[in-house]
């Protein structure tokens, strides 16, 4: 059955599930304006998924065809999906930070051929076995959930106010889990007066009892579409994990009274939650080192992660996320100079310094 949560003070969200996945649901939140009901994220574009919104919209006393705009904390399918079809319901605007937006419009103009080289090549470059790039080689091109996601028509400004009138939500620019990631800063006083500056709208950039995945955004286009697999310079490269730490920290000092994230469940005391989020951080890339004590390629490194079930369980498509997410970390300790590229390793691996 369809669930709806009042909030207090005009915000209500809904639980609009995600096929297939352990998450379960995200939570899209129903902002009430003096224009109209907006929306925080959308949910997944598959038709239960919109039934669920739609049935919940009902239950909060209106429907699709009434909403004024879409703002999404991040480009992801399981916030991003659905925003198209309820622009095309109701005129409604969405708006996205410019650089999930840049992402957004590069996934539209790249063919799945490209992607599938680019990951094969990206692969092959972390030190993945050849039984798991194979199935890329010869992957045929066809059409996926989230590949064309709709572009937004209005832009996510860091620290401006957005054009919700009546309402006072500011933007948080957060990134690290995606690079356009934003949390929305609902100035108002809480409704049932607790103390603390106002709600957070986090999206999944702070969640009550779940780690944000943390993986590295490159650009398929850059070096034809091959990574990189010559040493950087530590200027030159991103650093996703850094940038989450880095947010994380400017979203404690905000001391909202409560949060509301797009997944799990409402909660308070969010510095708290940062604190337990930054040492898990800091303890993780300190076991990394303790692993990196012998070079390690970035596959070899996510084999030994510890993860929420053992390697052997773990699906294809989540083991390219962990490669991913292996790499930020790796990524993060060079930045620190804690750990170093093996000059002439092929593929190249990595080691504590």
């Amino acid at each position: 059955m369809t669930q709806v949560s009042d909030h207090g003070g005009g915000v209500r969200s809904i639980r609009v599930p995600i096929p297939d996945n352990p998450l379960g649901h995200t939570l899209v939140y129903v902002v009430d304006t003096d224009r109209g009901p907006v929306l925080i994220d959308t949910g997944w574009d598959d038709p239960a998924s919109w039934d669920t919104l739609t049935e919940g919209l009902t239950m909060c006393g209106t429907s699709p065809d009434e909403i004024h705009g879409v703002v999404i904390t991040h480009h992801h399918p399981d916030h991003h999906g659905l925003s198209g079809r309820v622009r095309e319901t109701s005129g409604a605007w969405i708006a996205m930070h410019a650089a999930d937006t840049a992402i957004v419009r590069r996934t539209r103009e790249t063919q799945p051929g490209h992607w599938f080289a680019y990951m094969t090549a990206k692969l092959t470059a972390a030190g993945a076995p050849e039984e798991h790039v194979a199935p890329l080689r010869s992957a045929r091109p066809r059409t996926l959930p989230g590949l064309c996601p709709s572009l937004p028509d209005r832009e996510i400004v860091p620290g401006e106010l957005l054009d919700l009138p009546g309402r006072r939500l500011r933007a948080i620019w957060t990134p690290g889990h995606t690079p356009g990631h934003v949390c929305l800063h609902l100035e108002e006083q809480h409704p049932a007066h607790l103390p603390g500056h106002g709600r957070l709208f986090s999206g999944d950039h702070l969640l009550p009892g779940i780690t944000p995945h943390i993986g590295l955004y490159e650009d398929p286009d850059d070096d034809g579409g091959a990574p990189t697999r010559a040493k950087p310079s530590v200027g030159e490269v991103t650093d996703p994990l850094g940038d989450y730490l880095d947010s994380l920290e400017r979203v404690g000092r905000l001391a909202p009274a409560e949060v509301l994230p797009a997944h799990q469940h409402a909660f308070a005391d969010a510095p708290s939650r940062v604190r337990e989020l930054l040492t898990h951080h800091e303890e993780r890339l300190t076991g990394l080192l303790n692993l990196l004590t012998a070079p390690l390629t970035p596959w070899q490194l996510a084999e030994r992660m510890e993860w929420n079930r053992a390697w052997e369980q773990i699906p294809y498509g989540s083991r390219n996320i962990a490669v991913s997410e292996a790499e930020a970390h790796l990524r993060r300790l060079v930045k620190l100079g804690r750990a170093e590229a093996v000059p002439g390793s092929e593929p190249v691996a990595y080691v504590a310094v």
